[in-house]
């Protein structure tokens, strides 16, 4: 298995990445403090003196404005693929009262920024669902059906894959080579050796071959996991060595 067009783009614009706001009929573009509710409704943190403000007041009677958020993703390592793109679009308006006041702590469950104090003051909360989706990855863009997208959970490793990346590297290397290469058949190889480039909830994506002429295979995990503690008990070989990736994948 591996994450679903849906599932990805829900863990694009989670909120750990940076996104850029393109309002309609509006000077732009603007880079906004984003997060998604558990809705998969986005939150934007918006500075009350700013462009972004000025973008976002409605005009006439109106009380939403058409907006799209852009969200690049971020490999997290040195040789790892890109997830590509998302663009999400809907009616944004702003919060207010109670509603605002939910909305921050909905906000703060994935990005707990201390701004979120200020909110009402120096900061104002503006809310839209998501109409439209789409997931661009190389040449190929698809549209995203947006009950799709709200069904669809975030990859709850995404926002630590790089450490997870980093911690496997720099002090598990050699005994990860060697499990990648028992469960790939292959001779170990020195430069050539396979290592992680990319985690998600549904497995390991590896790299193998000389420089040049590297190949990618995915490891899939015995079942989907939900957070990071099930990582550290599924991973073989560092801490638990009874449980295994049970199939590889050529990505």
């Amino acid at each position: 298995m591996r994450p679903s067009p849906a599932e990805i783009v829900r863990t694009l614009v989670a909120g750990r990445l940076p996104g850029i706001a393109h309002v309609a009929h509006r000077p732009g573009p603007h880079q906004v403090r984003h997060v998604t509710d558990p809705d998969g409704r986005v939150l934007l943190l918006v500075p009350v003196v700013s462009d972004l403000a000025a973008a976002l007041r409605p005009a006439g009677g109106d009380s939403e404005v058409a907006l799209v958020l852009d969200v690049l993703d971020l490999p997290p390592a040195a040789g790892a693929p890109s997830l590509g793109r998302a663009w999400v679009s809907g009616w944004a308006a702003r919060l207010d009262g109670d509603e605002e006041r939910r909305a921050a702590l909905d906000f703060a469950a994935v990005e707990p920024t201390g701004d979120l104090l200020d909110v009402g003051t120096r900061f104002r909360l503006h809310r839209f669902e998501v109409v439209e989706a789409r997931w661009e990855r190389g040449d190929t863009v698809r549209r995203i059906d947006p009950e799709a997208y709200a069904e669809a959970e975030a990859d709850p490793l995404h926002a630590v894959e790089a450490e997870l990346l980093a911690d496997l590297a720099d002090h598990h290397g050699t005994e990860v080579a060697g499990y990648l290469c028992r469960q790939l058949g292959l001779a170990d190889a020195g430069d050539a050796a396979p290592r992680v480039v990319r985690i998600d909830r549904y497995g390991l994506l590896v790299t193998h071959g000389r420089p040049g002429a590297r190949r990618r295979v995915r490891l899939a995990f015995p079942r989907p996991l939900q957070c990071q503690a099930e990582l550290t008990r599924l991973l073989p070989p560092l801490v638990c060595r009874h449980a295994s990736p049970r199939h590889a994948d050529h990505a």
